[in-house]
Formats: C-alpha cells, sequence, structure tokens
C-alpha cells in the first residue's frame, strides 16, 4: 500500500487520527459518495461502448442490435484499450501530485477519511506512479513529454520533502538541482523547435514544449496553506470534469470495425448470364460479419448491406488511412506529433494502394475473371 503514514519526527501526520483536534471520521455522506463513484467508474468503459455502436449506427436502434450482435466485445475494448491508453498516466500522475501537493502544503487537511483526493494519494503505491511515467513516455506524443516530465519530477520532489524532511542535502538535489538540470536539458534540445513553432502560429506547440520545464522548478514545494485545499481539489474537479468529455471524444473517432472494399457482380436477370454487359459494383464501408450465405457490410451511409456470397468477386481490406499532420514542427528530426512507440514498432511497407479501396474496379474485375 502507497507511502509510509506513520507520524515520525519531522513528518506530517494524516488529519483523522485520534486526539483532541482530530477531525471526525467519515461521514455516512462521504462514504455513500465513494461508494457510488466506485459503483459508476467501472461503467464508465460499457457507456463509452454503446455511444460507439449507436454512433456506427446513425442512431438507428435495428442497425446497433445488429452491431452488438457480431461485433466482438473484445474487439471493442482492443479499440477502446489503444484510443485511451494516454489516459491512465493522465489520471495517475495529476491526481498524484495534487494529492501530494495538498498533503505537503496542509496537512491538518489532508484526510483520506474525507477527501477522495487524499484517499488516491495515501493508498496509491509507489510503482504504480513509476509504471504510469514508463507508459507515457511511450505512448505520449513528443509534444506532451516535458509535461510528463514535470509531473514526474514533481511528484519524486514532493515525496522527497515529505518522507525526508530532515535530509535537506537530499531534498536540495531532488528539488531543486534535478528540475533545474532537467530544464537545462529540455530547452537545449527543444528551444529550436518552440522558436520553429512559435513563427508558424502554432502557439500551443511552443507552450507545451517551452512552459513545463520552468514550471517544474516553481511547482516542487508548498503553496500556502490557505489556498493548498482550494487550489488542488478544485484543479482535481476540473481535471476530473474534463477527461471524461476528451477521452469520449477520441474514442468515438476511433474505428472499431475493419474497413473493406468488396467488388460484387450486378444481379442476372432471368434467363441471362450472370453479370453480363454491366460491371460490378465496389461496395465501401466497415466489414461486420460473413456468414454462410452474405457479406455483411456496414456501407458510408450507415446502412448494412448483405451481399449474397455467390455475387461477390473479390474483397480487400482497406488499410486505415493516416492522419493528416497537425504540426510542422519537430525536434532533431522527430515530429512533435509522433510518440516513441510509432518510432520503435515496425512500420508497414509503402506499397502501391489497391484501387478498389478508392471504389474504383481492377481490370479482373471487370473482365470477369475470378481473382488469382
Amino acid at each position: 500500500m502507497g507511502e509510509d503514514r506513520v507520524t515520525r519526527p519531522g513528518v506530517p501526520g494524516i488529519a483523522g487520527g485520534p486526539g483532541r483536534n482530530a477531525r471526525p471520521r467519515r461521514t455516512a455522506a462521504a462514504r455513500q459518495a465513494q461508494q457510488w463513484l466506485l459503483t459508476l467508474l467501472p461503467a464508465f468503459p460499457v457507456l463509452l461502448l454503446v455511444l460507439r455502436l449507436w454512433q456506427l449506427s446513425r442512431q438507428d436502434m435495428s442497425t446497433m442490435l445488429l452491431l452488438v450482435q457480431y461485433v466482438s466485445p473484445l474487439g471493442l475494448l482492443s479499440a477502446l484499450l489503444i484510443a485511451l491508453v494516454w489516459a491512465f498516466p493522465l489520471v495517475v500522475l495529476t491526481f498524484g501530485v495534487l494529492g501530494r501537493l495538498l498533503r505537503l502544503s496542509a496537512p491538518e487537511r489532508f484526510d483520506p477519511e474525507r477527501s477522495l483526493l487524499a484517499s488516491w494519494t495515501a493508498r496509491t503505491p509507489g510503482w504504480v506512479a513509476t509504471g504510469a511515467v514508463a507508459l507515457g513516455a511511450l505512448t505520449w506524443q513528443l509534444r506532451f513529454l516535458p509535461t510528463l516530465l514535470m509531473l514526474g519530477l514533481c511528484l519524486l520532489a514532493l515525496r522527497a520533502r515529505y518522507l525526508y524532511p530532515d535530509q535537506p542535502t537530499r531534498i536540495l538535489l531532488v528539488s531543486v538541482a534535478a528540475p533545474v538540470a532537467a530544464a537545462v536539458l529540455a530547452y537545449a534540445l527543444l528551444a529550436p523547435a518552440a522558436w520553429t513553432a512559435l513563427r508558424s502560429g502554432e502557439p500551443a506547440t511552443a507552450a507545451l514544449l517551452a512552459v513545463p520545464p520552468v514550471a517544474t522548478v516553481l511547482l516542487t514545494g508548498p503553496i500556502p496553506a490557505g489556498s493548498a485545499r482550494a487550489v488542488t481539489h478544485g484543479l482535481a474537479y476540473a481535471v476530473a470534469a474534463v477527461l471524461p468529455l476528451v477521452t469520449g471524444a477520441v474514442f468515438l473517432a476511433a474505428p472499431v470495425l475493419p474497413s473493406a472494399a468488396v467488388v460484387v457482380a450486378p444481379p442476372a436477370p432471368d434467363g441471362a448470364t450472370p453479370g453480363g454487359g454491366v460491371e460490378p459494383e465496389v461496395v465501401l464501408g466497415a466489414l461486420i460479419t460473413v456468414t454462410d450465405t452474405s457479406t455483411v457490410l456496414l456501407d458510408r451511409t450507415a446502412s448494412v448491406r448483405f451481399l449474397p456470397n455467390g455475387r461477390v468477386r473479390s474483397q480487400v481490406l482497406c488499410p486505415q488511412p493516416r492522419p493528416v499532420p497537425y504540426s510542422v514542427v519537430a525536434v532533431h528530426g522527430w515530429p512533435v506529433e509522433e510518440t516513441v512507440l510509432d518510432w520503435m514498432m515496425l512500420r508497414r511497407p509503402v506499397a502501391a494502394p489497391d484501387v478498389r479501396c478508392a471504389g474504383r474496379l481492377r481490370i479482373e474485375d471487370r473482365s470477369g475473371r475470378s481473382p488469382g
């Protein structure tokens, strides 16, 4: 469990313990609020999955029920995990920094029995924060890595100030020397990119690259005790309110069904050769399933197409198009919108796109020959 909470000389105690001045234990309302939160929290991913299917069906209940029947829950969860893997480090580090800042600035207001922020801080093991930093370093875009560095160093400095108040040398190294050295190194690497972003009309990118290193030096110590609770809880409530909206918007734009192009021969009139004299049709959309009799496709108009397998001449899986880069800024050749995983993982070799994914027919499809 979390950090050492035992009171010893020089270490601030946690409110709520025995004694005349101790605050009362958690009230029934506080316990009920936490129980409701813990009950509703697991329902958020399920709500996102349902909303994604509702969006795919264009608010048509029959289409949605068909998607629920055929779409794999594991596939939906995989898409959810890949789209929102960046959110875990953000939650762990942001609430960890705010909770430790409250504990260091106003220890008498730090009560795990009455505050969810304090309870999160007191019960979160240190290895979780370490893993969150490592995961963020792999999955966050380069322009957000200075913010990750700021959160990690702030967390380390606040923890050192709390656990080792009688060791000024350690505190000086962790809370002052390390942030200053990190800021100097960060500016040596990022200053040209920040200046390029500023000249290119990208002030947000410039701020993300330039502000966190210097902010780290200023955020490794306590804040005034009178405003500590209001500041930390206010920021925590703001993050808790905005994060679901951001994660929902990101996931609702993520693909959850494979894109495919299916070449279908036209239906044959009575007594005529199937497809004779009429060109086949290329149907583009999201592949739902393939049954014994038909290929089920959700086309671009969100209409479900049941394509008889006897009329399907060919089909191809179309790769998802890479998003158009928003920023032109790069750090020593590394685009600020790329992640470390993008550089580490093998990429598909560049090949000529299949014409069927553009809605055009191949020569063999026009001639009616079966694909080789």
